[in-house]
């Protein structure tokens, strides 16, 4: 038997293995155990970004509701037990130490899983022993081929669809889409937040094959900002006003739509009643990490994890509309496989300075090589691989007033938060 710690660098060894594209493993894996998913009923939530909020809102709204909502979420910030919660409770090391045991007895030799295939069955084992009455899984990547993709769910949602890991997904946004669509099963509801004309023909074709009723953004539901930073939700039945999300960002706003329409389809399926109350307080009680996270008021910093060009163009419309501040300061730290000029032409061109850093992550860009490709967006620009001290460079730059932000990489943003002194434990 092996102990926690062994246990997370046996799992983490299995990186070595890649990421595989197919449901075989996974779907092999579960049998042995009992195949613990189709127990379950699951909400499924893919999308490029805005999913873990998303799926946060859907848990927080639903337990407000009396539920008791398994969260299944990736990646992890800085704990490998976030990956698994229960209304908002992360899983005991010493439960997911068992799952992970039991797990491990039943794998092939002949055909090695991938981290993320044998976390997956260690989220529906948990969340199946414990009974819970959702599941509310996010997608890794992608989503046909995702290790996710064997649930059946009562309802899937699609947050978005935009330019992201094209290397695994394809290279275009119809590839990506067709992708994204993967998920969507025979009969099945749909929820999507997607507002291109390409991806919306994609999810109704898809929708139309499968037979699968189809629920879209500013057609079928719709969300109105007010001056005060509330808004109103108008839905499939529901009309919302003076709602508020415990969640900075007007993206975040778009994010609730999603999940209030999914509640609705809920509804509408008959699987659970509404509480116009429960669904207010659930949106006020929400918290989801390093999403313009503030991690301390003076000077102000805030964290956020965007990562691709979508998320850094909500990023810098949030900076914008959010927060009263003389200069920014910029303290960013990318994984080299994505779009880094990009994020720099939404984001540079806002700050005062920027430092770029390099994060331990093994696909971490070297901090050179971000100076180098920033050149044309900003002037006032250092060079700091260490984060720790490149956080305090930007403390010895910010004035009274001015803000800080450090952004680029989820995995980067784990780094922070234990450098802000979260526990690893």
């Amino acid at each position: 038997m092996f102990n926690y710690q062994e246990s997370l660098e046996y799992l983490y060894g299995l990186q070595k293995h890649g990421i595989k594209f197919g449901l075989n493993s996974t779907a092999n894996i579960l049998k042995r155990i009992g195949d613990p998913q189709q127990q379950l009923r699951c909400i499924h939530i893919a999308g490029t970004n805005g999913k873990g909020s998303t799926a946060a809102m859907l848990s927080s709204t639903l337990a407000e509701h009396g539920y008791r909502v398994g969260l299944y979420t990736s990646p992890h910030l800085v704990r490998f037990t976030e990956r698994f919660r229960i209304n908002d409770q992360e899983v005991p090391a010493d439960r997911i130490l068992d799952i992970f045991n039991r797990i491990r007895q039943c794998l092939d030799g002949r055909e090695p899983p991938t981290f993320f295939e044998v976390v997956t069955a260690m989220g529906f084992l948990y969340f199946a022993e414990e009974q819970v009455d959702w599941a509310i899984i996010e997608v890794g990547m992608g989503g046909r081929l995702d290790a996710t993709n064997v649930v059946r769910p009562v309802v899937c949602a699609i947050t978005n669809v935009s330019m992201d890991h094209q290397e695994y997904l394809g290279k275009t946004l119809a590839a990506i889409a067709r992708e994204k669509a993967g998920i969507i099963k025979d009969g099945l509801p749909v929820v999507s937040g997607a507002l291109q004309p390409l991806v919306k023909g994609i999810l109704k074709a898809t929708c139309f094959q499968h037979d699968a009723p189809l629920y879209l953004f500013k057609e079928h539901f719709k969300v109105r900002r007010t001056a005060n930073g509330s808004f109103q939700y108008r839905g499939l039945r529901l009309e919302l006003p003076h709602l508020r999300v415990n969640l900075r960002g007007a993206h975040q706003i778009s994010n609730a739509a999603v999940a209030l329409a999914v509640l609705e389809v809920l509804e509408k399926e008959k699987q659970i009643l509404l509480n116009p109350k429960a669904i207010q307080q659930g949106l006020m009680r929400v918290f989801w990490p390093a999403r313009l996270e503030v991690l301390q008021e003076d000077p102000m910093i805030v964290l956020d994890g965007a990562h691709n060009p979508p998320g850094a163009e909500s990023l810098r419309d949030a900076l914008k509309r959010t927060f009263s501040y003389k200069r920014l300061h910029l303290v960013l730290g990318v994984m080299e496989d994505k779009d880094i000029r990009g994020m720099f032409r939404r984001l540079l061109p806002l700050a005062q300075s920027v430092i770029f850093t390099q994060p331990r992550y093994v696909r971490a860009a070297k901090a050179e090589t971000l100076r180098r490709l920033a050149r044309p967006y900003i002037q006032k620009q250092y060079v700091i691989e260490n984060p720790a001290s490149a956080i305090e460079q930007a403390k010895l730059l910010a004035e009274p007033g001015d803000l800080i932000c450090i952004t680029g990489s989820l995995y980067f943003a784990g780094e922070v938060k234990e450098l802000f002194g979260e526990s690893s434990l």
